[in-house]
Order: structure tokens, then sequence, then C-alpha cells
């Protein structure tokens, strides 16, 4: 998620007409509808890119979409999915989209590379990235440097999932060579390794990780899906999804920005509440793959990880370069203003005005 190969995932498909002026937001429902409400013919159009649409940490715009919070805000918006974070990216900086819905990591990366792009609004302040070893195979397992010479699954090379295997196995002076990563972009595929023995360990999210636990199968080493967690091998608070985008569409269209960041916020606060049949109810079918059960589990322990009001923590952004400068070019990564990669301008009138 944080290496640049997956930091855009996309095409450019095509340059979207400049926004229109926004209509005057109006009083959210808190009731969820079965179908999102259609958008006003004269509602301001908006595109979004994103890749992974269906993982748990970008599940804020999913909600906001659902519940019609968009329409609400007078936008009609169009999310465009990606094959990954890449070509997502490379959307919006292209014109093709507005907006992306993607790692905040991604920020510095732009500005380190010299190019403007910034988090208006964060969805999630941990990764919900999960490191651990197999039941089966690590049985003897005492700590990580038993990992030595074995074979860990992640969700792609250069990763965030691998990643943050990376930065926890560091932690007891093992190198990635020392360590042989398998990537496994499909969840099932990676169950299916794991419980073959094909695997010794590994760095994936959920529901993936939380099937594997059901089964008895996982013993969890390092897991991102909570605060804490994160802290203990971040440092400190680590934010993950988010809207950005370029500063000069956050200063040309203040409207159309706010709007987006009301209705996010509003979903962000809906989420702390939402309980199991809120979910089925408003979550499209297709992302729960056939399981519902297994993904209101998975749901439960990563709902800690979405932030409730939108605000970039005060050391988020150091601890994000830090975690970058130890993958990237760290003198660019050093370089860079972290307080242009972010504004809280936005999130803050949204949390006033929804008390999240």
């Amino acid at each position: 998620m944080w290496s640049r190969r997956n930091w855009g995932r996309a095409c450019a498909l095509g340059v979207i007409a400049a926004a229109t002026p926004l209509l005057r937001a109006q009083t959210p429902s808190l009731t969820a509808p079965a179908v999102p409400p259609p958008p006003k013919p004269d509602a301001t159009k908006l595109a979004i890119a994103i890749g992974h649409r269906a993982s748990f940490c970008y599940l804020p715009l999913t909600i906001a979409e659902q519940l019609g919070y968009f329409v609400q805000e007078g936008l009609d918006v169009e999310v465009r999915e990606f094959p990954d974070d890449v070509q997502a990216l490379q959307a919006m900086q292209s014109g093709a989209a507005h907006v992306l819905s993607g790692a905040y990591a991604s920020t510095i990366a732009a500005q380190a590379r010299g190019q403007s792009l910034q988090s208006f609004v964060l969805q999630g302040r941990a990764p919900q990235v999960v490191v651990g070893v197999s039941k089966e195979t690590m049985g003897h397992y005492r700590t990580l440097n038993d990992l030595r010479g074995r074979r860990v699954g992640v969700m792609a090379a250069g990763s965030a999932s691998q990643r943050v295997a990376s930065l926890v196995l560091r932690k007891v002076g093992l190198r990635s060579a020392d360590v042989q990563y398998v990537p496994l972009a499909n969840p099932a595929a990676a169950v299916q390794a794991f419980r073959r023995g094909d695997l010794d360990a590994i760095s994936y999210t959920d529901p993936t990780v939380t099937q594997l636990e059901q089964l008895g199968a996982l013993r969890v080493v390092a897991d991102t899906r909570s605060t804490r967690g994160t802290s203990e091998v971040f440092g400190g608070p680590m934010p993950s999804g988010c809207l950005c985008a370029p500063a000069e569409f956050l200063t040309q269209y203040p409207k159309a920005s706010q709007a987006l960041a009301d209705a996010m916020v509003h979903a962000l606060k809906w989420l702390q509440t939402a309980g199991p049949s809120d979910i089925i109810k408003t979550v499209p079918e297709r992302y729960f793959q056939g399981d519902r059960a297994l993904y209101l589990a998975a749901f439960t322990r990563v709902r800690e990880a979405w932030t409730a009001d939108g605000l970039m923590p005060e050391t988020g952004p150091a601890t994000a370069a830090r975690m970058l400068a130890q993958f990237e070019e760290p003198a660019q990564v050093q370089k860079v203003d972290l307080a242009r990669t972010f504004t809280n301008e936005f999130a803050r009138k949204a949390k006033a005005r929804f008390r999240a």
C-alpha cells in the first residue's frame, strides 16, 4: 500500500468535468436506505479513485455512499475502482478522478517527488495488517528469530503487508533476505496455502486473518488492527486510509471538499455505533464473499482502526514519514514539509457539525 508500485493503481480513464457549484447541504438522516438514493439533477459531480474497494480500510467510503451521505451533501459521487492503489493514484493525477481514497503515506511520497497531494479527511488510524505464525509448521515458535529462513505469505511484493512484516522482523535484526516472502494476492489462495503448510507465517488483512484465527491455525505476533498494536509496530499512531487530493483542488473547490469531508465524518460517526444488523443492511452483499458471519467477526476486530472524527493525529505524519524513510529514499522523505501533506480544516468543521 505504501510502495510506489502500490500507491496508485490505474491507467487514466478520461478527464471528468470540473466540479460544479454545490447545493446547500441538507440535514442527514440516520436511517439506512436499502438502496442508495439517486443524486439530484444539479448535484456536483465528483469522481473518487480507489483500489481494493472492499477493503475494511476504506469501509467508511462505502458507508458514506450506501447511506446516501454524499447525496445529502449535494454531491453526485462516482467511486472508480482500479486494480491497485498505484493505478488509482495515477488516475487522479491524470485527471480521471478528482480525489483519491488511498494510503496517507502516499501524500508524503508524492511530496518527496515534487507532486502536490494533501489528505483532508482521515479514514483510518491503523493499517489493519496482522503478522502471525503457523501453529502447524511453527509449533516450536518462541521468538521472531525463529522465522529466519522461513516462508512468509504477503498480499503482494512491496505491499503494505510485506512492509509491516519487514518492520516487525527488523525489530529482532532480521532482514528481508533472511525470510522468503511469498506473494498471494488472492485471500482464498492464502488461506489454502497456510492450511497446507506451504507457509510458516503470514502478513495479511481481514477477513483472512480472522478466518485463520477461527480455524485455530494462526498465532498472532503483531496486530495493527488496534491502536495499541499499531503503536508497538510503528512507534506511534500510523494514519492509513484517507481522502486526498491535489492542494489546488482543495483551494479551488472548498465547498465540494467540505461536502466530501462532511459525508465521510458522518459515515465515521455511524461506524462507531453500528451493529451487525446495520452492517448487513448497508454493506453490499459482494463484500461478504459468501460468509456474512466471518465478515461480521472481522468487522468487530477492526472497528477500532477507524477514526471517529476524520482528524489527523498530531504525531501521525511523523510516524508515517519514519516508516516511509525505511523503504524509500530517506533524504527525499526528510525534505518533505509534513504540514503540507494534510489539512484538518475540513474534518474539523465536519466534526463540529456532526459532534463526532
